[in-house]
């Protein structure tokens, strides 16, 4: 089992972007920031909180 960052390699195989099922890359955070999944094809980010992948879509998540 490899780790990248606090994700799993395995879990980052079977993850997807909900919005069009394409790949993410793990990107670790620098700083304070979070770690991010990409998703390249629709240049879309996703926080990685915890070691928590947030694939939430935006509409759906309430401000704080």
């Amino acid at each position: 089992m490899i780790k990248i960052g606090i994700l799993d390699e395995r879990l980052l195989r079977i993850l997807a972007c909900p919005k069009c099922k394409g790949d993410l890359i793990f990107k670790p955070s620098k700083g304070k920031k979070d770690d991010e999944l990409i998703c390249e094809k629709c240049n879309i980010f996703y926080p990685v909180v915890d070691g928590i992948p947030k694939l939430t879509p935006k509409k759906l998540t309430k401000k704080k």
